[in-house]
């Protein structure tokens, strides 16, 4: 498959992945309530929306297998620590562990890291732990949790799609230096949270 066709191919794909919110007229009752409010979860946090499109653009930088393999690893480890969090299990270190994921992927972003396939994907599921966890916690109590993890999974899902199609854009009709550019942004950014 040509590099345009697939970056059309992820391009439409995030759009459709945003069209399940704009059905649920009614939020805040029942199962629609629940996947709404996770829907919106991850974008109303600057931090969850700069980590998971920097973990799109690392995808995206890496190539092959790793486009689908590194943004699944983070969207399967962070259920489980919405599971955690559902479940009122404390984790320690939550909010650190958010920032330190828009730095440390930011980072790698901006360095162009090529780690080795399974070492990409449990560097981002260590980071998924604690997305996951901040989302599971801040479930409003009336949701249904099954609802709310569907839509926080669709929004990351959203995300990624954004960040691998940016990085391809980047690489096909600009300069790969433009994702490195976005990931050098991304890093300051978790640099200036870490101070903030």
């Amino acid at each position: 498959m040509q590099s345009h066709e697939l970056t059309r191919r992820i391009g439409w794909g995030a759009a459709l992945l945003l069209l399940p919110a704009l059905a649920y007229a009614h939020v805040g009752s029942g199962y629609s309530g629940g996947m709404a409010q996770g829907f919106l979860h991850p974008w109303m946090g600057i931090d969850h929306m700069a980590a998971m499109l920097a973990v799109g653009l690392w995808a995206a930088q890496r190539g092959g297998r790793a486009i689908w393999v590194v943004p699944v690893s983070f969207m399967t480890v962070m259920l489980l620590g919405g599971a955690i969090g559902m479940a009122g299990v404390a984790l320690p270190w939550v909010e650190p562990g958010i920032v330190a994921s828009v730095l440390v992927l930011g980072l790698l972003v901006a360095a162009s890291v090529r780690l080795p396939l399974l070492a990409s994907g449990g560097l981002v599921g260590l980071f998924a732990v604690f997305h996951g966890h901040a989302h599971g916690t801040e479930m409003p109590a009336m949701a249904s949790g099954l609802a709310y993890g569907i839509g926080f999974v669709i929004a990351t899902a959203a995300l990624h799609g954004c960040g691998v199609g940016l990085g391809h854009l980047a690489r096909r009709w600009a300069s790969p230096r433009i994702a490195q550019y976005a990931g050098a942004l991304i890093a300051a950014f978790g640099l200036y949270l870490g101070f903030a």
